[in-house]
């Protein structure tokens, strides 16, 4: 599918990985002027007649939007995770399938996968078992994407994709302490310690767990290259291929800050899901994906811009 003169809608399309989306939309020949990017505050995603009017002339349609945290917000309000992701999914593929749009992109989540699977994570394990807990409601309202997506390809020829994004990281990231994932949260922690001279800082669980990342960059390069080339039903791993331990995360992030204080694990604090890391051939083998941002480098850009954009503020 060529993008040049098809009017694209990308949900999300203002947020962190939307802006990269953008970006590579018009990289790779969209017109800018044929990109709609619907606004929170002025379109409410979970209400069917919203969903409705977006939808109503596009081509395209990239659905990003999403209400997502870390395990903090995952914990303090699953209930919200669960309605607000469902309800937007679940109208953005009705509203698809009614207004005809010719190929709908729909992003999932690492978060989806049963908490022991098999490593490294395929898309046929799915299904083996129940996602872990803190995750649960925010993982399985992003799967019914794809129960959904399946469902109106098979009533109604709905051709739409489904990847399975990891946590992201990269400049623009969302630094709120109160919903941000694990790696712009430990960059504001130890940033701040940094510079107030903390001599320790408290990091949740043990440090066990390892965690997969994709640049966000990366990611929407997948994403774009699969709204043009991918089409089948089965769903789509997206990520870097390689884990690390929030550990050597944790002090990997402290070496480039020069942080020397102690760290402090806090197990009585949840680790989340034991291991997490994609097997990414499938990415590979359908549409020639291959993330290619060294993740240290990619850490050292992450940390460079938030020093920017806030380190004068703390």
């Amino acid at each position: 599918m060529t993008l040049n003169g098809k009017k694209i809608v990308v949900t999300g399309g203002a947020g962190f990985l939307g802006s990269y989306v953008i970006k590579e939309l018009i990289r790779k020949g969209a017109s800018p002027s044929h990109i709609t990017i619907p606004r929170s505050k002025e379109y409410d995603l979970r209400e069917k007649e919203i969903c409705m009017i977006i939808t109503k002339h596009a081509d395209i349609l990239i659905h990003l939007a999403g209400n997502v945290g870390g395990i903090g917000k995952n914990r303090s309000h699953p209930a919200d995770l669960f309605y607000d992701n469902i309800l937007m999914g679940a109208h953005l593929i009705h509203s698809a399938q009614v207004n005809k749009v010719k190929k709908v992109i729909l992003i999932g989540t690492i978060c989806a996968y049963p908490k022991f699977t098999p490593v490294p994570f395929q898309e046929d394990n799915l299904w083996l078992g129940y996602p872990e807990e803190t995750n649960a409601p925010y993982g399985l309202a992003k799967k019914m994407l794809l129960v959904g997506a399946d469902a109106y390809r098979a009533q109604y020829g709905l051709k739409s994709i489904y990847l399975l994004l990891v946590n992201l990281y990269g400049p623009g990231d969302n630094f709120d302490p109160q919903s941000s994932h694990v790696i712009p949260a430990l960059i504001r922690k130890i940033y701040e310690a940094k510079k107030h001279k903390q001599k320790q800082i408290v990091v949740w669980g043990d440090g066990t767990p390892t965690r997969e990342f994709i640049y966000a960059e990366d990611a929407a390069r997948a994403i774009v290259t699969a709204t043009e080339t991918y089409t089948n039903s089965h769903p789509v791993n997206i990520g870097s291929g390689k884990e690390i331990s929030i550990k050597d995360l944790v002090q990997l992030i402290s070496d480039i800050i020069g942080y020397k204080g102690k760290i402090r694990w806090d197990s009585s604090k949840p680790n989340g899901q034991p291991r997490r890391l994609l097997d990414t051939s499938r990415a590979n083998k359908e549409f020639g994906f291959v993330a290619t941002t060294d993740f240290l480098n990619g850490l050292k850009k992450t940390i460079h811009w938030y020093e920017k954009a806030y380190g004068k503020n703390i």
